[in-house]
């Protein structure tokens, strides 16, 4: 992405992600814009793919997925079929909800949400059952101090 973001851009930005659910004229008299001016660039920035779609923050807690594990993988393959067929396998999951290969001692990092301890591990043995990985490292999270913040635009 070659675009620069001027500072109505990162001002619209900044407020979506406090709130999405504001309305154009909300958001267009937020940011001191016209709402014609405000939809123009919202436009702009979807056809750009800086903003991409818009979502809910959900409480972990009351849908009972509260225990959050960070997996560090270590892989002796690299090759495009091994990590095709891994993606495959990770996706196919809907507590991962974070995946990222990664630079140093591990290969990937996987974020995983799980109603406890059970959950996770049918989760972990769907991984390891279905793909070959070295090493498998997992960090269970005892509190989120801050969780999802805001990009610093």
């Amino acid at each position: 992405m070659d675009q620069k973001l001027d500072h109505l851009d990162r001002t619209l930005l900044r407020l979506l992600q406090q709130d999405a659910s504001l309305s154009q004229r909300d958001l267009a008299e937020r940011a001191g814009m016209s709402q014609n001016a405000c939809w123009r660039r919202l436009q702009h920035l979807r056809a750009t793919n800086v903003l991409q779609g818009e979502t809910a923050r959900i409480n972990r807690a009351a849908t009972e997925l509260g225990l959050t594990v960070f997996v560090l993988i270590k892989t002796r393959h690299h090759a495009q079929s091994w990590l095709d067929d891994f993606k495959k396998i990770v996706l196919s999951i809907p507590n991962i909800i974070d995946f990222y290969r990664i630079a140093g001692e591990y290969d990937y990092m996987l974020k995983i949400v799980a109603r406890d301890m059970n959950a996770f591990d049918a989760i972990y043995r769907k991984i390891i059952e279905k793909i070959d990985i070295d090493t498998v490292t997992s960090y269970m999270a005892m509190e989120a101090i801050a969780d999802n913040r805001p990009l610093p635009l």
